[in-house]
């Protein structure tokens, strides 16, 4: 990988870890994400319009095709993720999510595509479960097996997580494939996605209008500050898979863990930080291992 795509994709990693704290601390729900969405198309649209004024016309049934059905992954992908964040601990549903995703694509080049797994990627899945293992709790599981409320808060986290690591698998691949092949602008396809969200969302928000009016009120800089963070974090991604392997972008995405456990324990108060640390470094090691299978 290039230095500039390792710069990007670190930037990235600390703005993804960012706005996820912020999410987690609202505790939002689907108004959060279509706030954010809106928020979105305010602030990301003189870019967007400099960036697709000449592509967009150009866009055929197979470019669109692929915006749609990023926007689809996408919104699964954010509704699960703050479902998580308010069933379960950050650092349980975020190194879970970020972690699986690249877990999960490579089970499925083996099982499906027949592919075969290097021993380091062999090596990488098992730090990937064992990483999720102390993230979950590690030994303290065994121990707090009796307390029923923790421990089912504890397998929510992984559920939603792991959830939400289908929906990363699945945009990640479909992305990738639209910057790299389609030659999508990463700004346009970002930009595209969040306001689409909107009239997908909005009709159910309407049902409610004094309760959404409520929602704004009370989430909008949350939702000001994913705007800003949310597309700034994955068009910079974006950008590096296209001057570096998506195989190689994907991996070094989840360094982010390390940034939301690191928040999670300190400003969340959730509690166990350096075993959370060790199990959000053994994550993003196995994945960089996943790489290399």
């Amino acid at each position: 990988m290039s230095t500039l795509a390792l710069l990007l994709v670190l930037a990235a990693a600390l703005c993804h870890a960012l706005w996820n704290l912020v999410a987690k601390r609202q505790g939002g729900g689907s108004e959060l994400v279509l706030i954010s969405a809106i928020l979105v198309s305010v602030v990301w649209a003189p870019l967007a319009v400099w960036q697709g004024w000449d592509t967009l016309p150009t866009l055929g049934r197979v470019e669109w095709a692929a915006l749609v059905a990023s926007t689809v992954l996408h919104l699964v992908y954010f509704r699960c993720l703050l479902h998580g964040y308010q069933v379960s601990d950050l650092t349980v549903v975020y190194p879970v999510a970020r972690g699986s995703g690249p877990l999960l694509s490579t089970a499925g080049a083996v099982l499906v595509l027949g592919e075969r797994l290097s021993l380091a990627g062999g090596l990488g899945a098992l730090m990937v479960v064992g990483g999720v293992f102390l993230i979950a709790g590690g030994p303290a599981l065994w121990r707090q097996a009796h307390d029923a409320a923790r421990r089912e808060r504890t397998l929510r986290g992984l559920r939603w997580g792991a959830l939400t690591g289908v929906c990363i698998a699945g945009y990640t691949l479909l992305d990738g494939y639209s910057v790299k092949v389609l030659m999508i602008s990463p700004i346009v396809l970002d930009y595209v996605a969040n306001v689409l969200r909107v009239p997908m969302m909005l009709p159910v928000a309407l049902r409610d209008p004094a309760a959404f009016k409520a929602a704004w009120r009370r989430l909008w800089k949350a939702g000001l500050a994913i705007a800003v963070l949310s597309p700034a974090s994955y068009v910079m991604v974006l950008y590096a898979m296209r001057i570096a392997p998506l195989s190689h972008v994907a991996p070094a995405r989840e360094l982010s863990m390390l940034f939301a456990a690191l928040a999670g324990g300190s400003l969340l108060g959730e509690g166990d930080r350096l075993l959370r640390l060790l199990g959000a470094a053994c994550i993003a090691l196995g994945v960089m291992g996943l790489a290399l299978a």
